[in-house]
């Protein structure tokens, strides 16, 4: 039994993140050395902690992929499963994290403890430590670091012997980390939009493709409806990796009277397609369980949660405020991000006092934010125009605020939230938040500059919402980025209501 810490596991997996020289260097030389490798790889560290790719069939895989609505589509799923098989153990693998990692791996819900996360950690590490013998000389000694949590997830649910897992797909499909599973139970696609560029392609097309590869022979392959393009190309892909049939799902009837847990009119289609991946779950098992979820399923999609994802939390401690977190870091995830926050009963006046409403905003390297703070403009002007409200598109939000991902105001992040994929210069300078602040100048010529706020922390944020405290409600929508979220999380003393 391992007498190290989460803290030292935590300290040890930070070890292995790439940094803002390696990314950048990864991207100009392409994909093709990550296309090339990244499976072999994968299997070569399965093996080196002793197991094989047919060991993972145990673990009874849903295996998700999609461009947006992946997690949230996990989240349902497992909610179903966990309610319609209360006595089966299901586990569930998602990323990124919010506030802490072991958030990433969790049993029937509930996220493994930080006992456990340090004992099967470095089990996995001495395992690698032992077993240095590489097929591939430019193989490094450890994964990197999803790669590790991923192979980490497997050791656990294996383990612990699981009858089901939820397995979401970090990104794309075909060379992610997650597929390594020969023989899933049934696979599924969210919604396809453009995102990750620089490896997955730059048209719909493409990013299908990287999708469709997690179909596998024999197993059921569904997908949401998508644009023609898209869809054409996972139809393809079903046939070549010989899946046992492909379906497009439509809205399930009666699902839009349902109020489900995870707020946002876009989670109707993730919910359908849930329902659609725990049945045929349900179904295959031998002997087969009660195919009829009415009354469970319904239970389930109530009960589901998923934080960070259009949630709103009220503040236990700061008065009359309240956070509206959305981790929508696509153009396509913002406009439903935008269409849940501006309408009526969330962020829109009616009728009372006009509260103070509130951006925190902030988007990750490589992404576009001018185009990012286009869509929450023009979203805004949209639902206020489809309301009917007094209120006004250029000045909807009383303050904007455009930090970086730094966890504290004296520039240190809490363990689990530490990046070091952020270039210095761009933190010293604060040079994509400067960027961010110049792109909503140009979107609204008239915004108050005193109300644009540049800062170097979440804590930093945090702080200037805290001055806005009154009688007014003061209403803060944190979105662009999941690392963002989930430090604001932290900073402001929410994981007891948020979590």
């Amino acid at each position: 039994m391992s007498t190290k810490s989460y803290k030292d596991a935590v300290e040890h997996l930070n070890s292995l993140q790439s940094n803002a020289a390696a990314l950048e260097a990864a991207r100009a030389s392409g994909s093709s050395r990550l296309s090339e490798f990244a499976i072999p790889e994968m299997l070569e560290y399965l093996g080196r902690i002793g197991y094989t790719p047919k060991d993972l069939n145990a673990l009874n895989v849903i295996h998700i992929t999609g461009t947006k609505g992946k997690g949230s589509t996990s989240a349902f799923t497992n909610s179903i499963l966990c309610h319609a098989l209360p006595n089966a153990r299901i586990g569930l693998y998602t990323s990124p994290h919010l506030v802490a990692v072991r958030e990433r791996i969790r049993v029937n819900g509930i996220p493994i403890s930080e006992e456990q996360f340090a004992t099967y950690f470095f089990e996995v590490w001495d395992r690698l430590s032992a077993n240095t013998v590489r097929h591939f000389s430019s193989t490094s000694l450890m994964p990197g670091y999803f790669r590790f949590v991923t192979l980490l997830a497997f050791h656990v649910f294996l383990s612990l012997k699981v009858d089901a897992t939820v397995l979401e797909v970090g990104v794309g499909g075909t060379y992610d980390s997650t597929n390594i599973v020969p023989k899933p139970v049934v696979t599924g696609v969210t919604a396809l939009g453009i995102d990750h560029v620089t490896v997955l392609g730059r048209t719909l097309e493409e990013i299908a493709w990287q999708k469709g590869g997690i179909f596998k022979e024999g197993a059921p392959a569904l997908s949401v409806d998508q644009p023609a393009e898209g869809l054409r190309v996972l139809e393809e892909r079903a046939k070549e990796l010989k899946a046992s049939s492909f379906t497009v799902i439509p809205l399930e009837h009666g699902l839009p009277d349902i109020e489900l847990g995870l707020a946002g009119a876009h989670q109707r289609q993730n919910a359908g397609l849930a329902l659609a991946l725990a049945r045929s779950f349900v179904s295959s098992q031998n002997p087969p369980a009660e195919n009829d979820l009415s009354e469970t399923f319904v239970t389930a999609l109530k009960e589901a949660k998923w934080p960070g994802r259009c949630q709103t939390v009220v503040d236990p401690t700061r008065q009359n405020v309240t956070w509206y977190l959305d981790g929508a870091h696509t153009v396509e995830s913002l406009q439903c991000c935008i269409q849940w926050f501006a309408s009526p009963k969330v962020g829109l006046s009616q009728g009372e006092s006009k509260p103070v409403r509130v951006l925190i905003f902030n988007c990750t390297s490589g992404r576009s934010g001018a185009s990012f703070l286009k869509t929450v403009h023009s979203g805004i002007a949209a639902q206020i125009e489809s309301h009917k409200t007094d209120d006004t598109a250029d000045l909807f939000f009383d303050h904007v605020i455009f930090c970086t991902n730094v966890t504290y105001a004296d520039g240190h992040f809490k363990g689990d939230l530490t990046t070091v994929a952020i270039a210095v210069d761009d933190l010293a300078q604060l040079k994509t938040q400067h960027e961010l602040a110049s792109a909503w100048s140009s979107l609204v010529p008239d915004y108050p500059t005193s109300q644009i706020h540049v800062l170097p922390s979440i804590e930093h944020a945090v702080n200037e919402i805290e001055k806005l405290q009154g009688p007014a409600p003061v209403k803060v929508l944190v979105a662009g980025s999941l690392h963002l979220v989930g430090g604001v999380i932290e900073v402001s003393g929410l994981s007891g209501v948020a979590l």
